[in-house]
């Protein structure tokens, strides 16, 4: 083993050895802020070679920022619009010896990282580059790296674990340590004043439909909820139920436009009690209901049940007995209509059952619990639970815009939004829409809108002969 040796200041020694064990008088603090055993000089000018070494390749319109306030352009013709900006050399410290995206954001919601001069959604256009340009990182010399990156290597930053986080198992995939509650509660009673930053009028925090890519977020939205009363072909005086009801904007449009009456389940008392207050301020209450319930405590029958933005919440080995449910709930041929983000097909239960880097960011700060499935297990669980499956779509690319439309408007509510929950989440939940949005645009992950009938016994379903009546005008 050797170790670097340096004079911090006489008569005190510092032996500091590359495993990162320390035998010294100065304390561990100390050594990690200072980076020990090298000069604040010399990091600044290693870190300014790397930058400079991939500025080239990439050549993107970006800049960073170092901790002394010297800019380091990214690319040949920046205009100094996008910043970078990293608090100190523990941030790269901290990347070099824990490189994931875990350590990323965990730096970004403590400040230490900032994006200055846009939004997270600009910066991700600006950071994206030509496979070519990433084909010539390559070519940069490894043992260069290796040589400008050791001066990082005892660097550190305070940035510890994030306060807002799920403090028990996340994944859920234990039945016996499950509780759906508390995942529900964790995510969505954060407060409705937050929530109201961004989702827009409507309140609806699923998926939009976008019937024009220029379409307002509100327009989109109030066009998704009708074109799930349209698959849901619902007449008036019939019963609808809406599982996961939200803040119960689909029960309310499902009643006033096309006259059914419509009842609404949730486990989150924000929800339930901003729902009943719109409820009793439209004069619904004769025909509209919402309540907190667990699906599987749920009595009644429905003509038509919907599910939106639902079923990602139960996890896989719970599909059997939520679409169970469901069909016990609806009457026969009765319709019902299954929204859900999935991921994609797997070739091994093993690689099925790998949790990839930014599932685990959202099981752990965004939504624990929460697992995806693909939509063909999807409509194979049904079909096991006496559904006949009619439609499957794809609303993939819908999402991604709607996720960029939150993003864009939680950002431009910046300073309300850390009033009312903290520097730290605002952008840990700046980061999930920005991913997300980047996430669907590029395919990673996807969402469907599946309808089905119940099938109880041999026979016509009951469904129109085309889809001609969806795109129909009103």
């Amino acid at each position: 083993m050797f170790c670097y040796r340096r004079q911090v200041m006489p008569p005190r020694q510092v032996r500091l050895d590359v495993s990162g064990e320390t035998a010294s008088t100065v304390t561990p603090l100390e050594t990690a802020r200072m980076g020990l055993p090298f000069s604040a000089q010399t990091q600044l000018r290693s870190i300014k070679d790397v930058l400079g070494a991939i500025a080239d390749p990439l050549d993107l319109n970006v800049s960073v920022r170092l901790w002394n306030g010297d800019v380091v352009p990214i690319g040949r013709d920046v205009d100094g619009r996008y910043t970078i900006a990293l608090s100190g050399p523990g941030v790269v410290g901290s990347l070099l010896r824990r490189p994931s995206l875990e350590t990323l954001v965990r730096l970004y919601a403590t400040g230490h990282i900032a994006f200055e001069g846009g939004d997270l959604m600009e910066f991700t256009e600006a950071l994206k580059t030509e496979k070519a340009n990433r084909r010539r990182l390559k070519t940069i010399s490894k043992t260069m790296l290796v040589k400008k990156t050791l001066p990082f290597l005892f660097a550190k930053t305070d940035a510890g674990d994030l306060s807002h986080q799920f403090a028990d198992d996340g994944v859920g995939r234990n039945e016996s340590r499950r509780d759906n509650t508390d995942y529900i509660r964790f995510h969505y009673d954060v407060g409705n004043a937050f929530y109201k930053l961004f989702l827009g009028s409507e309140m609806q925090y699923t998926c939009a439909y976008f019937k024009d890519w220029d379409n307002s977020l509100d327009q989109a939205q109030r066009d998704k909820m009708d074109m799930i009363c349209r698959k849901l072909r619902l007449k008036p005086g019939e019963r609808m139920l809406d599982i996961g009801c939200g803040w119960g904007g689909l029960i309310r449009y499902a009643a006033q436009h096309y006259g059914v009456k419509a009842h609404g389940i949730t486990l989150s008392q924000e929800q339930h009690d901003y729902a009943q207050t719109k409820i009793d301020e439209l004069g619904l209450g004769d025909q509209v209901s919402v309540e907190i319930c667990d699906y599987a405590d749920h009595q009644g029958t429905y003509d038509k049940i919907s599910s939106i933005g639902m079923s990602e919440h139960i996890g896989i080995a719970n599909y059997p007995r939520y679409f169970d449910k469901i069909n016990s709930m609806l009457r026969d041929r009765g319709i019902m209509l299954n929204h859900a983000i999935a991921r994609r097909a797997k070739k091994s239960k093993r690689d099925a059952r790998k949790i990839r880097p930014e599932r685990k960011f959202i099981l752990k700060y965004i939504f624990p619990g929460s697992e995806l499935t693909p939509v063909g297990m999807t409509t194979d669980f049904l079909e096991n639970s006496g559904f006949e499956v009619h439609d499957v779509e794809s609303w993939r690319e819908h999402y991604a815009l709607t996720l960029k439309y939150w993003c864009k408007n939680l950002s431009a509510n910046r300073d309300e939004a850390i009033r009312l929950v903290g520097p730290e989440r605002y952008r840990l939940w700046v980061a999930y829409m920005a991913g997300g949005s980047a996430g669907f645009s590029a395919g990673s992950i996807k969402i469907y809108q599946v309808v089905a009938t119940k099938r109880a016994g041999k026979g016509l379903s009951g469904m129109p002969p085309t889809r001609a009546d969806l795109y129909r005008a009103a």
